[in-house]
C-alpha cells in the first residue's frame, strides 16, 4: 500500500494525536523515575494503565487505575479524577494511550501527560510492578 492510501481514520486520527499534543505543550512526559519517587512520597498523579484487563493483571504501576483505551469515553469517571488534576497514562508502547489521551481531552481533562516509555520501559528499568491480587480492592 502507497504511504499515502492510508485509511481515513488513521490519518484523522494521527492529525488529531497531533493537535492534542500541541494543546498539551508545555507538559513533559514523566520519566519512571519522576513517577516512582512520586508514588514512594504518596503525592502521585492519577495513573491510568490502559492495556487490556490481562495485561494489567499481570503486573502494572504500583497504584494505577485500570481503564481500557476502548472504554475510555464512556467510563472516564472511574479515574476519579478532576478535569484539572495531573494524569499520567500509559499502555505497553504508546498507540493506546494516545487514543485515551484523546478521550480524556474531549472529555475536558487536560492536564495529561505520557508516561515515558510506557509500561515496556517502566519494565526495562526493572521498577517495582503490583498485580490485581496484590492490590487491595
Amino acid at each position: 500500500m502507497h504511504p499515502l492510501a492510508q485509511p481515513p481514520w488513521l490519518i484523522v486520527f494521527i492529525l488529531l494525536n497531533f493537535l492534542i499534543s500541541c494543546a498539551g505543550k508545555g507538559l513533559a512526559d514523566m520519566t519512571p523515575d519522576q513517577l516512582l519517587k512520586s508514588i514512594e512520597k504518596n503525592t502521585a498523579p492519577v495513573i491510568v494503565d490502559v492495556r487490556t484487563e490481562s495485561e494489567y493483571d499481570s503486573g502494572h504501576v504500583p497504584g494505577a487505575v485500570h481503564l481500557p483505551f476502548y472504554a475510555m469515553w464512556s467510563r472516564h469517571e472511574e479515574i476519579q479524577a478532576k478535569p484539572e488534576d495531573p494524569i499520567v497514562l500509559y499502555c505497553e508502547h504508546g498507540p493506546r494511550a494516545w487514543i485515551g489521551k484523546f478521550a480524556l481531552w474531549t472529555g475536558g481533562y487536560k492536564n495529561i501527560v505520557y508516561l515515558d516509555g510506557h509500561m515496556a520501559g517502566w519494565n526495562q528499568q526493572g521498577l517495582p510492578m503490583e498485580n490485581r491480587a496484590e492490590k487491595p480492592e
